[in-house]
C-alpha cells in the first residue's frame, strides 16, 4: 500500500503542528494546531488550507495544545 505524509505546518517552527496522511485512498489529517509566537506565524492562521478539506476522511488530534488543535 502507498503512503505518503506531507507536513502542512510546524515546519521550521514549533509551533502549527499539522500533517496529512495519504494511505490509499484515505486521508488523515494529524492535528491542526494555530501558529504561535512572532507577528509572521500568527498571520499563517488566515492561510487557506493547503489543501481541499472535504478530501480529508478523519482528524486525529494528539493533545490538547492550542499549536496542536
Amino acid at each position: 500500500m502507498d503512503v505518503r505524509v506531507k507536513f502542512l505546518g510546524a515546519a521550521k517552527t514549533v509551533t502549527g503542528s499539522r500533517f496529512l496522511l495519504d494511505i490509499g485512498n484515505f486521508r488523515v489529517l494529524f492535528d491542526c494546531g494555530l501558529f504561535q509566537g512572532l507577528k509572521e506565524l500568527r498571520l499563517r492562521n488566515w492561510d487557506p488550507c493547503p489543501v481541499d478539506s472535504s478530501s480529508i476522511h478523519a482528524v486525529v488530534l494528539s493533545h490538547g495544545h492550542i499549536d496542536h488543535t
